[in-house]
């Protein structure tokens, strides 16, 4: 195997390394605040030290993963604080996503989120209202509005620098009782905006949207203090 073959080969095991414990921290297999063992990843990924670092130092710059000093690496554990200040980004930057969207998203891109949103009632109905759709990229649908928007930099910040650690607690505070239809129905309300080619309703629905997701993790946060006291 020649020198180039060997390099191919470790950047093929760490970027599968690498999706996969990303997609095991987001769908909380490894909990907020977990040490990450890398003995044990080793064997469980069957791999040397080599691409599991390398996989860590992306998850790292991913905000997924912290490393600090003489404590190693740990999944990445959010205040209250700056969970809220996460929502208030997402409520910023995705409500401007869905104004440029509703110019520049093409019918058939819109008539293709309206069948995604199809399809996620499917999901929902099959779960029995118990859970959204868990998928990523291109069966998200603000994954896909912000592609829509085709403004480079709020692509980037949304499916990009932010996105995993959006989706981490997303599905974390998602999934309360009637949030995934409640969810569902105000994801139409916009894909209704975008229709229409409104942007100002379009990201007044989304703002709207992710402020309702926010105050119900608030409520989730406070019910859960009120149990301790």
């Amino acid at each position: 195997m020649t020198d180039n073959s060997l390099q191919l080969t470790a950047q093929t095991l760490a970027e599968q390394v690498f999706e996969s414990l990303q997609e095991a921290i987001v769908l909380g297999e490894f909990l907020p605040g977990e040490k990450i063992r890398e003995s044990e990843l080793a064997k469980r990924f069957n791999t040397s030290r080599g691409p599991l670092r390398d996989a860590l130092r992306r998850l790292e710059a991913r905000r997924l993963v912290t490393n600090t000093p003489n404590s190693g690496a740990r999944v990445v554990e959010l205040s209250t604080q700056q969970l809220i200040e996460l929502y208030q980004v997402r409520e910023a930057l995705e409500g401007m996503t869905c104004r440029l969207a509703a110019s520049h998203m093409l019918d058939d891109e819109i008539q293709e989120l309206s069948d995604l949103l199809d399809k996620h009632q499917q999901e929902i109905k099959q779960k029995d209202g118990a859970e959204y759709l868990r998928q990523e990229g291109d069966l998200d649908f603000h994954f896909r509005i912000a592609q829509g928007s085709k403004n480079e930099l709020l692509r980037t910040a949304l499916c990009e620098d932010h996105y995993q650690l959006m989706r981490l607690y997303r599905y974390k505070f998602s999934n309360r009782k009637g949030r995934p239809n409640k969810a569902l129905s105000e994801h139409r309300m916009i894909l209704e905006a975008i229709k229409e080619r409104d942007g100002e309703l379009a990201e007044l629905l989304m703002r709207r949207h992710i402020r309702n997701a926010r105050k119900s993790f608030e409520k989730f946060i406070n019910e859960r203090e009120n149990q301790f006291k």
